[in-house]
Formats: C-alpha cells, structure tokens, sequence
C-alpha cells in the first residue's frame, strides 16, 4: 500500500494552537492533546476571572467610599449615602465616587455633606 501524505489544515491547526500555548511549560507546551486541554482550560478560567474581577474592582470602590465617609461623619454609612444619592437622582457611580475619595476627599465630604442636608431638611418639613 502506498503512502498517504497528509493535508496542511491539521497542521496548521496544531501549530495555531501550539503559538497560543507556547509560555506554558512543561508538556503543557509540547504535546498535541494536552495542549488542546490546556487551552480550552485558560480559556475558561479567563472567562470566569472577567466576572470575578468586576465583582472584585466593585468591592474595593465600596471598601474606599465607605472608609472615607465613616472617617468623617461616625453615625453616616456607604449604603446610607448611596440611598440618598439615588433620592437624590445624582448619576455618580461606585467607581467615579472612588475615584473623588482618593484623590480628593474634601470634595467627596462636600457632597455628602449637601446630600444629609437636604434630606434632613426634607425629613424635618415632612416632605418625605
């Protein structure tokens, strides 16, 4: 029987996925069908840690806003301003708020500080 030479299609296939999994080390880098696993692995894992990471960056915003409004009023919270901001109607996200406590902490104190004033003054003329 005579000798079949083969296609280039599943060659270059390998060899695509061979350049995507060249920094991985070991036979994670070097053989056919662990290198097929091993991609469809990281794959996977970048997809699951895009989600977490939001929820991670989400955290730390609430973290830092929290901290630089209890440093300042003791008996005011994170989820007491976000309550009132949202009465309020102001568009300020978690991100944009963190981003004012850090580098400018007076000018968060100042909004905070307008917010609780004007809810008291609704509380105590009974509007609300």
């Amino acid at each position: 029987m005579t000798r079949i030479r083969r296609g280039y299609i599943a060659r270059r296939r390998r060899t695509k996925i061979r350049l995507f999994t060249s920094s991985f080390r070991g036979a994670h880098s070097r053989l056919t069908r662990m290198i097929t696993q091993q991609k469809i692995r990281a794959l996977v894992s970048a997809h699951r840690d895009r989600d977490s990471k939001k929820r991670d960056f989400r955290r730390l915003w609430i973290i830092r806003i929290n901290a630089v409004i209890r440093e300042r009023v003791v008996s005011y919270s994170y989820s007491r301003l976000i309550h009132d901001l949202y009465k309020r109607q102001l568009l300020l996200n978690r991100k944009i708020l963190a981003q004012i406590a850090i580098s400018n902490r007076n000018c968060l104190y100042m909004i905070s500080n307008e917010i609780i004033k004007e809810v008291d003054c609704k509380e105590s003329s009974g509007i609300i």
